[in-house]
């Protein structure tokens, strides 16, 4: 029997909606992307509250891009999560969401940290409308918290610092990151993530020694 063809709805680090057979363990929202054939259109955003949601929630189920719904989207693990733009639900992952808030608010102390507020900082830190690229900037690796994913070359693989070490990730899982890397790398991470982050909001990352 053939096995029909994975959806178009697992997301890179980079941002990036792609088909492929790996699960994920956080899923995602970004408004109504396909059609009513399951198939994506242009758009990779239909509002700027992306989320990430638990798998299981009050034994609701879904069928998964069924027309007039939302697109579910499928992350490996926070840390991806983040790095693609989303932050946590505040329904299904409250108390994740008032940890992320709290340690932004931490973070930027002068901006307002209501879900809305918050998610226009970030849908301008995380991609350009125009041209759907991700935003990214240049920092010091040694400046940058666990949990935070970057590159050392231009469409390079993505990797995260976790427990000490540097991992490499893909959809497959993650691997040992090289020995030798660059004192200065491109954050994929929203930049107010990764202050986020370091003010204290530590993300689930399933790379481990």
């Amino acid at each position: 029997m053939t096995r029909p063809s994975p959806l178009q709805n697992r997301v890179t680090p980079t941002g990036e909606i792609c088909a492929h057979s790996a699960r994920g363990t956080l899923m995602g929202n970004r408004g109504i992307l396909h059609d009513d054939r399951q198939q994506l259109g242009t758009a990779r955003w239909k509002h700027q509250a992306w989320v990430t949601c638990s798998l299981a929630f009050k034994e609701r189920r879904r069928v998964l891009m069924a027309p007039g719904c939302y697109t579910e989207l499928f992350f490996t693990d926070e840390a991806v999560a983040l790095a693609a733009g989303h932050r946590p639900c505040a329904e299904c992952r409250r108390d994740d969401f008032n940890r992320f808030r709290d340690a932004f608010a931490k973070a930027h102390p002068d901006l307002p940290h209501r879900a809305p507020d918050m998610d226009r900082v970030l849908h301008k830190a995380r991609v350009f409308s125009r041209s759907r690229e991700q935003v990214t900037y240049e920092a010091m690796l040694a400046d940058l918290p666990e949990g935070v994913f970057f590159r050392v070359s231009p469409d390079g693989t993505p990797l995260v610092r976790w427990q000490g070490r540097v991992w490499a990730w893909s959809f497959d899982g993650y691997s040992t990151g090289p020995d030798a890397l660059t004192d200065r790398v491109e954050v994929l991470t929203p930049e107010p993530t990764v202050k986020t982050i370091a003010a204290g909001y530590v993300p689930v990352c399933h790379a481990a020694g």
